[in-house]
């Protein structure tokens, strides 16, 4: 196991009836800007059960923020921060408006001359203002963790940010919002939660035993909620832990001490850039034409994997990865989710060529956990998706 440093210093508060912490955790005399995605909230009730929990405070409005937060988008609410001497940001929604939030905390701070270079210089945040989330869409584990993906749509681009001024405060979690989720987005969940895990888990072994098992509980845990999600999802019993196998696949425990991939996460947000795919469905499109490009590179942990998460025993090693790739790809069809970026844009020709081209012109000459995979390798992995 590698050396690794591990604090995660965000307070979960899980369950029914918890919007009522609201009051008693921010911080009094707090200037709350309440940020929100396309107004949802106010259909399932929960924006005014949090409104009327925050009624001592003085709170401003911003709602708007679109799947993949947009970069202009966030740069209005920054105005409103700056104009209304706000302290303290809280994020009522999924990862999307968590996400800008976070870019939001840091912009507020920044005393660069364009918040852009937060992203394109790739220095982690350390120093930001203070913020919380209330989770209405689990999927990424925002709620939970350091990290925030920003897109800019003029220049069709998406570029990830991090660092530790960017673990919320707290995180209120109450899985009665998933009953009022679409169909769609709990597919999502489910397969970004699942790839989330398998690009900290399928790289090579490194006698990280405990590690490997907390990975593979949750895939398991994942694959054993998903049938009863998607046929009933208005069950507490599977939201909970639907909401919780989210949030705990990357809130960066199962991360320490064991090589990381996120391969497939750097090609698929370039898929999102130029296309609007979702993000989840970016990562169904590249898993198995990663897998199958690099199957000799991972097959050790993809024999382990099909032996564990898939009880998979017959065949040789090969075999065996052969086949857990296939079940993967099985199991994003299950949740009614398409495995081909053919299936998702009829302009898919010169993608790889493409994306190849913008990772070379931002120097990105090895990704993936050895740091071997060149612009070329993923031309040839898209180009395996199509």
């Amino acid at each position: 196991m590698n050396n690794f440093n591990f604090k995660n210093p965000t307070k979960i508060i899980f369950g029914k009836d918890t919007y009522h912490k609201l009051a008693t955790e921010i911080p009094e005399n707090s200037r709350i800007l309440m940020l929100y995605g396309g107004g949802s909230i106010k259909k399932n009730g929960i924006y005014e059960n949090v409104k009327k929990n925050l009624s001592k405070f003085h709170l401003e409005e911003f709602g708007g923020i679109p799947p993949n937060p947009e970069y202009s988008v966030l740069m209005d609410a920054l105005k409103v921060i700056k104009e209304k001497k706000i302290d303290f940001l809280l994020a009522v929604g999924g990862g999307s408006v968590i996400d800008g939030t976070k870019f939001l905390s840091s912009a507020a701070l920044y005393d660069g001359a364009d918040p852009w270079e937060i992203l394109t210089s790739k220095r982690p945040t350390l120093n930001a203002m203070k913020f919380a989330t209330v989770l209405t869409l689990p999927a990424t584990g925002s709620e939970m963790n350091s990290g925030a993906v920003i897109t800019r749509a003029e220049f069709k681009q998406k570029f990830p940010m991090g660092g530790a001024g960017l673990f919320p405060q707290f995180s209120i979690l109450n899985p009665e919002v998933v009953y009022s989720i679409p169909e769609r987005q709990l597919a999502n969940g489910l397969a970004d939660s699942f790839t989330h895990v398998l690009e900290q888990y399928m790289t090579y072994p490194i006698d990280a035993n405990l590690q490997d098992r907390f990975a593979e509980s949750i895939m398991q845990s994942i694959l054993e909620v998903a049938p009863k999600l998607m046929k009933d999802q208005k069950n507490y019993k599977n939201a909970a832990n639907f909401m919780w196998n989210c949030t705990m696949a990357l809130n960066g425990l199962i991360q320490k001490g064991v090589p990381n991939d996120w391969a497939i996460h750097a090609m698929g947000h370039e898929l999102t850039a130029l296309y609007g795919i979702d993000h989840a469905r970016t990562l169904a499109i590249l898993t198995e034409s990663h897998y199958r490009y690099n199957l000799k590179d991972k097959e050790e942990k993809l024999v382990q994997y099909a032996e564990r998460v898939w009880g998979i025993t017959n065949g040789n090693d090969e075999e065996k990865a052969e086949k857990a790739i296939l079940k993967t790809t099985e199991f994003f069809h299950s949740i009614g989710i398409k495995t081909k970026l053919s299936e998702y844009t009829s302009e898919f020709k010169g993608t790889a060529e493409e994306i190849e081209s913008r990772f070379e012109s931002r120097g990105m000459k090895g990704i993936g956990e050895r740091g071997t995979l060149t612009p070329q390798d993923a031309k040839k992995i898209v180009e395996l998706a199509y």
